[in-house]
């Protein structure tokens, strides 16, 4: 027999199937992830087009603008869902719930 700590810490073949294998496989793989800014998808900007200035208090400011906002786009990929991600409902339904009743006298199975 061979002890346990010879068995422990010992490395893994190259090829091994394992789920310590194969969990630090897929962690090292790059997240598809859907934040990912694709050539389709913009953001809403907007510019400054007229700014009026005036002298306040000794200082130029801005006392009126006028602005064009360029609309933006989601891509059919990237748009939010209508609804939120359903995760479960039920996970067994196994009918109408059965009453605990209590024994109080110890009894043997009969075959």
């Amino acid at each position: 027999m061979i002890p346990l700590n010879r068995y422990l810490h010992q490395p893994h073949a190259s090829d091994c199937d394992c789920s310590v294998c194969w969990s630090r496989r897929e962690l090292a793989k790059p997240d598809p992830s859907q934040s990912t800014p694709c050539t389709e998808c913009r953001p809403t900007r907007v510019f400054t087009v007229v700014t009026t200035m005036a002298l306040v208090a000794g200082v130029w400011r801005s006392i009126h603008s006028t602005y064009r906002v360029e609309p933006g786009f989601t891509c059919a990929k990237h748009m939010p869902a209508l609804r939120p991600p359903k995760y479960w409902h039920v996970v067994y339904d196994s009918g109408k719930p059965t009453p605990f009743v209590p024994i109080r006298e110890p009894f043997e199975l009969e075959a």
